[in-house]
């Protein structure tokens, strides 16, 4: 698998480019170094780019989070997050998976994460006895973000009462500032081996990209998706039919190291049964 140096390598193929945020723009605490400089000249060179998140948050909370880095929307085109698509859904309720819920959730996951329900018609309960469904946004501060087991009880409670999860955020572990730590899919598996309903929402789901590509309004010959995660976000962009860069930043240089071989890309391109078009060191316009 070729490497790529630089984001330049496909400004001339490319105009359209859907960038994961976490482990591609940011850390979780802050850029990666050269990020603002690329955005920038991406966007002066008149490229449509729109980030797409699992963040289990409405889009305006994570553009206000961007903002607090230093990246301003004059940087991009549009925010789309699994959290604003489950927050339409859940408005909607024309989907017949939400139709069916009710509006008693139970919510496992850290308070800051509650936009996703925000102004609708739902009421948080304190107990899943009380609750018509689970509303999983990913780890609390009590219980930590280092593993499933100390949720264990919980879901087990959870699935007794046959209660349907929404899980509004697929990834199954993210890298904040070097450590790795679990997310929501991770529930979300194990709540499947419980026999629970789970339904995800955001990538790999090629749902999640209609919205992308009617912001980005360009062809989808002409539209690649940047990502560090094999299983949403290269498989996200096979899925909606777009070509797929891998970044070995993020998950992707905690599982592979600094400097993979072409052939460990390859290889394990092939065991997640994803196809990117290349590897990328790092968002970078200069190399």
């Amino acid at each position: 698998m070729r490497m790529m140096e630089s984001v330049a390598e496909l400004a001339d193929s490319h105009d359209g480019f859907v960038l994961d945020i976490w482990g591609v723009i940011h850390d979780g605490q802050k850029p990666y170094p050269g990020v603002p400089e690329a955005l920038a000249e991406m966007r002066a060179r008149g490229k449509r780019i729109v980030l797409l998140s699992n963040a289990p948050r409405r889009s305006w909370t994570v553009a206000k989070a961007l903002q607090g880095m230093g990246l301003g929307s004059e940087l991009f085109d549009g925010i789309v997050t699994s959290g604003e698509v489950s927050w339409t859904l859940l408005r909607d309720r024309t989907h017949p998976w939400f139709a069916k819920l009710g509006n008693r959730a139970f919510h496992l996951g850290p308070e800051r994460d509650l936009s996703v329900v925000e102004d609708l018609p739902i009421t948080l309960v304190s107990t899943p006895a009380e609750a018509d469904w689970l509303l999983n946004t990913g780890p609390d501060p009590d219980r930590g973000p280092k593993s499933v087991e100390p949720y264990q009880p919980l879901l087990e409670e959870c699935a007794r009462f046959k209660l349907p999860m929404l899980c509004v955020n697929p990834d199954r572990a993210v890298m904040v500032g070097g450590e790795r730590l679990i997310c929501a899919g991770a529930f979300a598996d194990r709540y499947l081996e419980l026999g629970g309903d789970v339904m995800e929402i955001g990538k790999p789901d090629a749902m999640v990209y209609e919205t992308v590509l009617s912001t980005l309004a360009v062809p989808a010959a002409r539209v690649v998706a940047i990502g560090d995660t094999p299983h949403t976000d290269l498989l996200g962009a096979k899925n909606a039919g777009i070509d797929a860069v891998w970044a070995m930043t993020g998950l992707a240089a905690d599982s592979l190291g600094p400097d993979p071989s072409s052939a460990l890309l390859e290889s394990e391109a092939a065991r997640q049964h994803v196809t990117p078009v290349a590897a990328l060191r790092s968002l970078r316009w200069a190399a």
